[in-house]
């Protein structure tokens, strides 16, 4: 299991500070909720745990060498990005990265299209899915080589009930067999069925954390409160 640690991060863009300072670590296999309004700094934060988003200053720090711990994190974002490639070619990637072994890969690419039901469809253009399958394969693109670390931006924003169940699916399972899951998301009903713990942002700053059950039932402060009700939070 890779920990992740923030220290002291922040992120500025054209002189405006975006994120920061944080201090966060994160090294249980859970899923761990990013909420907050809009503008908080949820997808910069993930990028900035990803190692893709440059620290104006401070540290991440990471428990295994850099490069180890790169190929075992893994990233699905809100527009999931396709490979102008088949199903199966899309599935195979990463295994491919990996040096995997080709039956090995025909396997697991196999069993991954069954799972997020596309497995009549391995030689359709990936491109061409709807938008919940391509979202279903993303996911399975990233949880193919059952990473460490799995960070997910609003994966299931503009997707229909079905879909965003079947998505949910995966991610318990994928936290069940001891992949830690970082994660954003505007749908409150989403954060109370999935999260283990929450983290509010607010401002580019980790305004509070908790046991998801905790922050749901009562949290410490008066700016999670109202964000909890819908209230606009200036």
């Amino acid at each position: 299991m890779v920990s992740l640690t923030l220290s002291q991060a922040v992120v500025k863009r054209r002189g405006k500070r975006i994120l920061g300072p944080v201090d966060l670590h994160l090294s249980t296999a859970e899923i761990t909720i990013v909420l907050g309004p809009n503008g908080a700094g949820k997808t910069t934060l993930l990028r900035v745990l990803h190692g893709v988003e440059r620290l104006s200053s401070g540290e991440l720090a990471l428990s295994k060498p850099d490069a180890q711990a790169r190929q075992e994190q893994a990233y699905v974002f809100q527009s999931p990005i396709m490979l102008r490639r088949t199903v199966r070619a899309n599935l195979a990637y990463p295994l491919e990265l990996l040096g995997t072994a080709r039956p090995i890969i025909k396997q697991k690419v196999e069993h991954w299209a069954e799972r997020i039901g596309l497995a009549d469809a391995l030689e359709r253009h990936a491109p061409r899915l709807s938008g919940g399958e391509k979202q279903k394969l993303a996911l399975a693109r990233a949880l193919i080589r059952s990473p460490d670390v799995l960070f997910l931006d609003e994966p299931c924003a503009n997707l229909d009930g079905r879909s965003t169940r079947e998505i949910e699916t995966l991610l318990k399972d994928a936290q069940l067999r001891g992949t830690q899951i970082v994660m954003t998301t505007h749908d409150l009903g989403q954060a109370r069925r999935m999260a283990s713990e929450v983290v509010f942002l607010l401002y580019g700053k980790v305004h509070e954390r908790a046991d998801a059950q905790a922050f749901f039932a009562k949290p410490d402060t008066q700016e999670a409160q109202a964000f909890l009700k819908g209230d606009i939070i200036e």
